[in-house]
């Protein structure tokens, strides 16, 4: 069965998709399936996917396990080579691809089609990693030997993907995770399966064997912790809620496997009394209301020094206000839906703790409801102002189109607010000082550091991940990538003289 004729168009209605299953499209063994709609027009389905069992993980592990030895030996090069063909896979088939990306998941085309492109760029990328070096040559304190250090793949990873990029976050872990050597079960957010399957497809047309990429789906309580705690998984790579990667971290650390974990934030702007403040307006908005600030590096925070708080505000309520909402297929939309309808009043309690904790709502705090958007799950862009850095809305992830602006009074008050939450991913700073600048590439406690630029917009060949509460050390993008994925062995060649 081959998804194209299923997904290639907007009208389609209703597909039934199925797991992909050692290079089979496979129903899930308990017979029962889950729908997905349209955020932003919730009469528009997008299909039924499997509600996938743990007999249905088990047949996936073993398709992987069945797969690994031969694509173990398979040369890294030939490896990268069905990565390359995926690469143009992918750039033959962006705008049907952006097209379903924003119809499943509500961000605005523009925004998918770059996510599209990063898919690509991806794939490019770490296909050129399979002729890399991959140990170093180093030598030895004895005559008569030689050392070197190898890459060994770890075996089977499953991986746990988010909704919110649900083609770039696949593509990012699994290809460094293939290149590597290893085989993969995967299981999709349940929101935004429909990318991952195209995924499993479009490897499979590049000719990547069969049973080296496994996605099953459904719910995450159900397969989530079965995948993390199966003995058969040597590595788990997650993206998700700090709570969540915790809890995976204690699973995989009862059996010593490896988890790599990219987790939440509460990700700052600092703005200087000296910065260039309508630049300074334009990234907020963007890092805040893109996406309908539904990414990890999001703009959650705004940490400026009162003198220009009130220009600066000015400025970003009129952003706001600029911003048309509405279906994302629209390209005259700026913000489309949150992801599902009940991330609406999640979003509307973080509004209501806002306002009894004391801070001042001075745009947006309501969900809309009426004419276009009757049938979607729309919400305002939302701002509050004069807010403290013990309030709940200053330290908690809202993960919706809602920014916190906190006034300071000097640089270094800035830094211990910026630094002053569990979190630690993204963080930017907008001044005109070198000086300043340098101090705070070396202060702040982030991951990603921006300097007069937003919180969000990394790049494919530098390494992406948070300190503190935003991760566990490991890094994603970059050459680090393939190396997460694999161990290091190091090998020591005697070679005496005949006696």
């Amino acid at each position: 069965m081959s998804l194209s004729s299923s997904i290639s168009t907007s009208s389609t209605q209703g597909q039934d998709f199925k797991n992909f299953i050692g290079g089979q499209w496979r129903a899930s063994r308990g017979g029962e399936t889950f729908t997905s709609t349209n955020p932003a027009r919730n009469s528009d389905i997008i299909g039924s996917y499997q509600k996938s069992t743990i007999e249905d993980l088990e047949d996936a592990i073993e398709a992987a396990e069945k797969a690994r030895k031969g694509w173990a030996n398979t040369p890294a090069p030939e490896r990268g080579e069905v990565l390359l063909r995926l690469a143009h896979l992918f750039e033959q088939q962006r705008e049907e691809l952006a097209t379903l990306m924003t119809r499943e998941m509500g961000k605005i085309i523009k925004e998918t089609r770059g996510e599209v492109q990063v898919s690509i760029d991806v794939a490019k990328f770490v296909a050129g990693e399979g002729r890399r070096a991959e140990g170093e040559t180093i030598p030895s304190a004895f005559p008569n030997k030689f050392c070197m250090t190898v890459r060994h793949p770890l075996g089977i990873v499953g991986i746990i993907t988010p909704w919110n990029f649900p083609l770039s976050i696949p593509v990012w872990k699994t290809l460094p995770a293939l290149l590597a050597g290893n085989t993969v079960v995967l299981k999709p957010a349940s929101d935004t399966p429909a990318l991952t399957l195209k995924l499993a497809e479009l490897l499979q047309q590049a000719g990547l064997p069969d049973g080296v990429f496994n996605v099953v789906t459904g719910s995450g309580g159900t397969l989530g912790s079965a995948l993390a705690s199966h003995k058969r998984i040597n590595m788990i790579s997650l993206t998700g809620s700090t709570e969540v990667g915790k809890q995976v971290s204690e699973i995989c650390g009862r059996d010593l496997r490896r988890c790599a974990l990219e987790l939440g934030g509460k990700n700052a702007v600092i703005v200087l009394e000296d910065a260039d403040l309508d630049l300074a307006a334009e990234s907020v908005a963007l890092g805040a209301f893109g996406t309908t600030g539904q990414r990890c590096t999001a703009t959650s925070r705004v940490i400026i020094q009162r003198s220009v708080q009130q220009a600066f505000t000015e400025r970003l309520v009129a952003a706001a206000e600029r911003l048309r909402i509405g279906d994302g297929l629209d390209p005259e939309i700026a913000m489309g839906p949150l992801v599902n309808a009940g991330r609406v009043p999640a979003v509307h309690t973080y509004t209501e703790i806002g306002q009894q904790e004391g801070a001042k709502l001075i745009y947006g705090g309501e969900a809309l409801k009426d004419g276009a958007y009757s049938e979607g799950a729309f919400y305002q862009p939302t701002i509050f102002n004069e807010v403290q850095p013990e309030m709940r809305i200053a330290r908690e992830e809202v993960f919706g189109p809602f920014v916190a602006i906190m006034p300071v009074g000097s640089y270094e008050e800035a830094i211990d607010v910026a630094n002053g939450t569990e979190y630690g991913l993204s963080t930017a700073i907008f001044t005109e000082s070198s000086r300043l600048s340098f101090r705070a590439i070396r202060d702040i406690e982030a991951g990603l550091v921006y300097i007069n630029a937003g919180t969000t917009g990394s790049e494919i060949h530098l390494p992406f991940g948070g300190m503190k509460s935003s991760g566990n050390g490991h890094r994603e993008l970059g050459t680090a990538a393939v190396e997460e994925f694999s161990e290091v062995k190091s090998v020591f060649v005697s070679y005496p003289p005949n006696r």
